[in-house]
C-alpha cells in the first residue's frame, strides 16, 4: 500500500513526458524536413516556408459601383374625381313639362335641361309688360302737359315713380319665369335622370347629374415627410385596377395647406388628361407620384452598407504597396434613395471604386491586406465598364421609395402580349395644363362631393 502513490505519481510523469514528445515530433520535424530541402535545392525554396508561417490575408467578395437611372417617388392610393360636377336640382316647386336631354348625353353650358310649367309666370310677365307700357304712356303724357303749365311738377314725380315700379314689376316677372328653366352649369356629360315629364318636383329635388370629365382629378395622401419634395407641376404616374396593363400621366395641381392631424399625411390633387374618356370618376387608383429622376445615379448592393451608430460605411478595395495586392479601406458614405437590394450613393464613392460585399466581419483593421475571391456579376440596369452609364432600366426596374416601380407610363397602353388598336391623338391642349380648362374647380366641382357620392345644396338655374 506504501507504493501505490509513488506508482501514481510516475504514471503522470509518464504519461506527460509521451504527449510533449509527440508534440515536439509533429511541430518540429517537419521544419527539418524543409531545412533539408533548402540543403539540396538551389536556394529558392525558403519562401514558401516563410509565406507558410505569416498569416493568410481574409477573403472577401466585392462588387463594382453601378451607374443607373434612378427616380425618386413614392406611392400611394386614391381615387378619382370629375374636374367639375353637379346634380341638377330645381329652385322652385313645379311640374316637369319637358326633358330636353337624355341619358349620358354631352351637353353645352347654358342648354336648356328641364322646363317646368311656368303658365303661371309668363301670364305674370304678359301682366307686368301691359303695366309697363301703361305707366310708360301715362308719365310720356304728363311730361307734355307739364311743360304747357297744366299739371304740377309733383304728378310728373309721381308717374316716374309708377314707371320706375312697373318696369321692377316686369324684371321681377321675367326672373320668376327664367327660374322655371334649368339650364346646364358647365360643358359636360349627364348622368342617369331620376324624373320624367309631368312628375312633381319640391324645391331641392335631384333630377340629374353632369360630371365634367374631359379631365379627371385623382386625390390621394402622402406622408408628412414628403412635403419638402411634392411641388406643382410634378408628374406622376396613375395605375388603375380597372384598366390593368394601362399608364396614365397626373399633374400635381393643389398642395393642401393643412396636414391631417391624425394621419400625419398632406392632401395632394392632380390631373389626368381623359379626352379619350377612358377614365370615369370613382375609380380606384393606385399612384406613384414623382419627385425627380437621377440620370446617373452611383449604387451600390445593399450588402455594402455596414451601418455604425447614425453613420453609414463601405469598405472600398484599393491597390496595395506591392503588385498585385490588395487592401481595404473604410470609407464614410452619404445613403440616397433605396431600391430592393441596392442603395444609392450620394457622396464618399465614385464610379470606378470596388466596395466589399461580404466577408466585412472578416477584417479585423482598416488598410490590411484582403483576397478577392469572387467579382459579383453585373447586376440588371447596370452594364459596360465602370463609370459608364449603363443601359436604361428595362419597364420592370424598381422605381419607387418603397416598391418596385412600373413602366414609363404611357396613356392608353394595352397589355403585355395583346396589341391593341393606336390609340387616337387628343386633339387641342391639355385640359390639364390649360388655365382655361381649370374653370372654377373648387366650385361646384368634384370637390364638393362628400363620401357617399352626392354634393351639398347646389343647384342649377
Amino acid at each position: 500500500m506504501a507504493f501505490k502513490p509513488l506508482y501514481t505519481t510516475v504514471a503522470v510523469i509518464g504519461i506527460a513526458t509521451a504527449s510533449g514528445a509527440a508534440w515536439w515530433y509533429q511541430n518540429k520535424m517537419p521544419a527539418k524536413g524543409q531545412e533539408a530541402v533548402v540543403d539540396k535545392s538551389s536556394g529558392a525554396a525558403p519562401a514558401p516556408a516563410a509565406s507558410a508561417s505569416a498569416p493568410r490575408a481574409p477573403s472577401v467578395e466585392v462588387a463594382k459601383v453601378e451607374v443607373m437611372k434612378l427616380t425618386d417617388d413614392a406611392l400611394a392610393v386614391g381615387n378619382l374625381r370629375s374636374r367639375q360636377g353637379v346634380i341638377v336640382r330645381p329652385e322652385i316647386a313645379g311640374r316637369v313639362a319637358q326633358l330636353n336631354f337624355k341619358d349620358g348625353d354631352r351637353v353645352k353650358k347654358g342648354q336648356l335641361l328641364v322646363q317646368l310649367d311656368d303658365q303661371l309666370p309668363r301670364a305674370q310677365l304678359l301682366q307686368s309688360q301691359a303695366e309697363l307700357s301703361i305707366a310708360q304712356t301715362v308719365h310720356k303724357r304728363n311730361q307734355d302737359l307739364a311743360a304747357q303749365n297744366f299739371i304740377s311738377a309733383s304728378t310728373v314725380d309721381a308717374s316716374a315713380s309708377a314707371l320706375e315700379v312697373a318696369q321692377a314689376k316686369l324684371a321681377l316677372s321675367k326672373a320668376t319665369a327664367e327660374r322655371y328653366k334649368i339650364l346646364a352649369p358647365f360643358d359636360g356629360m349627364t348622368g342617369i335622370r331620376t324624373v320624367n315629364p309631368g312628375d312633381y318636383l319640391k324645391d331641392g329635388a335631384d333630377i340629374v347629374n353632369i360630371e365634367d370629365i374631359d379631365a379627371v382629378f385623382v386625390d390621394f395622401r402622402l406622408p408628412e415627410r414628403f412635403m419638402t419634395k411634392v411641388r406643382k407641376g410634378q408628374k406622376a404616374s396613375i395605375d388603375l385596377d380597372a384598366l390593368p396593363g394601362r399608364k396614365f400621366v397626373a399633374h400635381v395641381q393643389a398642395i393642401d395647406p393643412l396636414i391631417d392631424a391624425n394621419g400625419r399625411s398632406v392632401g395632394i390633387r392632380a390631373c389626368i388628361d381623359n379626352r379619350q374618356m377612358q377614365l370615369r370618376p370613382g375609380m380606384f387608383a393606385r399612384v406613384t407620384a414623382v419627385f425627380g429622376e437621377r440620370e446617373r445615379a452611383l449604387v451600390v448592393p445593399e450588402e455594402a452598407i455596414v451601418p455604425q451608430g447614425q453613420k453609414a460605411f463601405v469598405i472600398k478595395i484599393v491597390d496595395g504597396p506591392e503588385k498585385d495586392t490588395k487592401i481595404s479601406q473604410r470609407v464614410e458614405v452619404k445613403v440616397g434613395i433605396r431600391r430592393p437590394g441596392r442603395v444609392e450613393i450620394l457622396d464618399g464613392l465614385t464610379a470606378e471604386d470596388v466596395v466589399v460585399i461580404a466577408g466585412q466581419q472578416r477584417l479585423q483593421k482598416d488598410g490590411g491586406m484582403v483576397r478577392v475571391i469572387e467579382l459579383s456579376r453585373a447586376r440588371p440596369g447596370a452594364g459596360g465598364p465602370p463609370g459608364a452609364a449603363g443601359p436604361q432600366a428595362p419597364a420592370s426596374a424598381p422605381t419607387a421609395v418603397s416598391s418596385a416601380s412600373a413602366p414609363s407610363p404611357v396613356v392608353g397602353k394595352p397589355p403585355a402580349g395583346k396589341p391593341g388598336p393606336a390609340a387616337k391623338t387628343p386633339e387641342g391642349p391639355n385640359p390639364c395644363l390649360s388655365t382655361a380648362g381649370l374653370e372654377s374647380p373648387g366650385g361646384a366641382g368634384g370637390a364638393n362631393r362628400g363620401s357617399g357620392g352626392r354634393r351639398g345644396p347646389a343647384s342649377s338655374s
